[in-house]
């Protein structure tokens, strides 16, 4: 059940499906109903499995074609992630509270965890803690070439609470120290 993420979907996030498919799952349901209420034999529990699988097949195919029809909406979505953040940055939370979460960000844009980074992956490629790893990445390379800080000045102005996690973040990112990319584009 972990794999299917829109389990963990708030209610005003569930899947979108029509009179038709709401028709095709709840037959479906029915029929997992009904081979239970029967008198079991060696077929039922295969029976019941199978028809959850399809249930689960179903569900998949309408919660992907969801992404798929709302790329204007993905497109707006990934414009109020990008302020929200940049909003973020600029403010006093940053060093107030530290670097900003994906929880953080979800409850900005009142949507779960796994909906926001869904809807992410799919306008992006990326989920919402790679895209804002990214996000911060761009930050760190903007602070390193416009100002001489030094990389322990950056890590706390971007809410870092250890310099060296900011060090080790833009090491596995761009294979270079933050000192080494300073260097590279001086």
């Amino acid at each position: 059940m972990e794999s299917y993420s829109f389990f963990s979907y708030d209610t005003n996030e569930a899947l979108h499906v029509s009179e038709r498919e709401k028709m095709i799952l709840s037959d479906l349901v029915s029929q997992v109903k009904e081979e239970y209420s029967q008198n079991i034999d060696t077929h039922t529990q295969r029976l019941i499995v199978s028809n959850i699988e399809l249930i689960l097949n179903y569900c998949t195919r309408y919660y992907e074609r969801q992404f798929l029809v709302r790329q204007n909406h993905n497109l707006d979505l990934m414009e109020r992630v990008d302020g929200i953040l940049k909003q973020y940055f600029e403010s006093e939370k940053v060093v107030e509270n530290g670097l900003p979460t994906v929880k953080y960000l979800s409850e900005t844009m009142c949507m779960s965890s796994c909906y926001l980074s869904d809807m992410m992956k799919s306008a992006t490629g990326r989920n919402a803690q790679q895209y804002m790893q990214d996000h911060l990445i761009e930050r760190i390379k903007n602070a390193l070439l416009s100002t001489n800080e030094q990389v322990s000045q950056i890590a706390y102005g971007l809410g870092f609470e250890y310099p060296q996690h900011l060090s080790k973040l833009f090491k596995a990112k761009t294979g270079m120290t933050p000192i080494e990319y300073r260097k590279s584009i001086n």
